[in-house]
């Protein structure tokens, strides 16, 4: 199997164990949009539980579409498969939509407005990163403790945890999230952050 490209938008984990496709990567008409409406929402339902699942794995937070239809997610070569741009287009938008709107629950946020071709993939949403984080500073005593955003994304003290090697630009949106909480407070200029946890 090979491994996505490396980009400036894809961030890929030393995880050198090959991803597990679901079943239904195996069957043909999985790459085909299905007229049927209750066929179909069952096919989006799969395909965001799919990008979600190998985003995760491979640590990857940004997506660039256009690789991404390169890449064996969206690329079965076993069955001479691949799903066109403008359908990997539409799954994505499908998982920007709310789940109220019929749509799979804001797992994907354009990042370049209306090209999308670049899209945050919410794996977990950055009000669960933030979550994590105010759980791991609770567990290990960094309350009233300065650290710089440097430290928690590469830092040795997270290496075991799962934000560790996140994109720094995922980790100032959780963070701000724990700001706008009364939990943390973010200082110093683009680049040198420190942040210090309530």
């Amino acid at each position: 199997m090979t491994t996505p490209q490396i980009s400036s938008t894809t961030t890929l984990t030393s995880n050198n164990a090959p991803f597990a496709f679901p079943p239904t990567y195996s069957f043909p008409p999985f790459f085909t949009p299905q007229p049927n409406s209750t066929t179909r929402l069952s096919q989006l339902q799969k395909w965001s539980s799919l990008v979600q699942s190998w985003c995760r794995h491979h640590k990857t937070y940004r997506l660039s579409l256009i690789e991404a239809v390169e890449s064996p997610l969206f690329h079965n070569a076993a069955l001479r498969k691949r799903v066109p741009l403008a359908e990997a287009r539409d799954i994505l938008d499908w998982m920007a939509e709310s789940e109220e709107n019929g749509g799979g629950g804001r797992r994907v946020e354009w990042i370049d407005g209306g090209n999308k071709t670049v899209a945050w993939v919410w794996w977990r949403r950055p009000e669960e990163w933030a979550g994590i984080l105010a759980d791991w500073v609770e567990n290990t005593g960094q309350k009233n403790v300065v650290l710089t955003v440097y430290e928690l994304v590469e830092g040795e003290a997270t290496m075991s945890q799962e934000w560790h090697g996140m994109d720094v630009d995922v980790m100032m949106k959780s963070l701000n999230i724990l700001v706008k909480r009364g939990k943390a407070q973010v200082f110093g200029k683009e680049g040198q952050e420190g942040v210090k946890f309530f």
